[in-house]
């Protein structure tokens, strides 16, 4: 059978693990071809040993001129871009009493700065194909985050990125779009630093407060990112959808 995605090409972030890896696995077996991107080079071809249809670049997305190559081994590839996942982020405990000026930089420059110089340099090929961007937000970019602020701050920046490039690009057929979700199995808590003690707590004391009872599963955010990227949602842009077993009514 066709996938809904047939013929389509979709670059994603983060693809070595957790959500970016579900969304890459996801879009291949829907029939895309996909570029997965990220730091780790070993994780990355796990993700790609998973579908045929997986292409896996490492990459750090801090370097000034890798958003730009990102894009154009995709288009060289594959002659095209359809879809754009700014999935990479990276999540950091700090409390204000212990803020520091190039933690709070290297935080933005992965959550705010990379996603914005990929879209620019994706957005001549979306604006052909009529495509689409989904940026990975978090329920605490519009949920405080005692402990994390600067985390938070920098989702809720690529919430309000993800609304103004939905209004900015309308007219050219180019949906933005977000997801948001709630704490999930992935390996965020381990790679801040955090102790293996405190994030088993963690762990812990978020799935007791999120109404269904549990964490979510990357494959069950990665089934949203496809809904929003699909070219049936053609008259969706502009939203952040949460996706968080409920923890947003608390």
């Amino acid at each position: 059978m066709a996938g809904r995605f047939d013929g389509r090409v979709v670059v994603v972030t983060g693809a070595g693990s957790g959500i970016g890896r579900a969304t890459a696995i996801a879009f291949a077996r829907e029939g895309a071809h996909v570029l997965g991107v990220g730091r780790r080079a070993q994780a990355l071809e796990e993700t790609a040993r998973e579908h045929p249809n997986i292409v896996v670049m490492p990459a750090d997305l801090h370097a000034e001129k890798t958003p730009q190559a990102v894009i154009d081994t995709a288009v060289e590839r594959w002659r095209r871009l359809d879809a754009l996942v700014n999935n990479a982020g990276r999540f950091a405990m700090m409390p204000l009493a212990e803020t520091e000026a190039t933690r709070i930089a290297d935080l933005f420059a992965l959550n705010v700065t990379a996603p914005s110089l990929l879209a620019r340099a994706a957005l001549p090929h979306l604006r052909r194909n009529r495509g689409s961007i989904v940026n990975v937000s978090s329920v605490y970019g519009h949920r405080p985050g005692p402990g994390a602020a600067h985390y938070a701050a920098s989702k809720a920046a690529l919430e309000q990125l993800t609304r103004s490039w939905a209004l900015e690009l309308a007219g050219d057929g180019v949906r933005v779009n977000a997801v948001a979700p709630g704490p999930t199995e992935s390996e965020a808590l381990s790679a801040s630093g955090l102790p293996p003690e405190t994030v088993e707590r963690i762990k812990r004391e978020e799935a007791a407060a999120i109404p269904l009872g549990r964490r979510g599963e990357p494959d069950e955010v990665a089934a949203w990112i496809l809904h929003l990227a699909d070219p049936a949602a053609a008259w969706l842009t502009g939203q952040v959808l949460t996706v968080d077993g409920g923890l947003e009514l608390r």
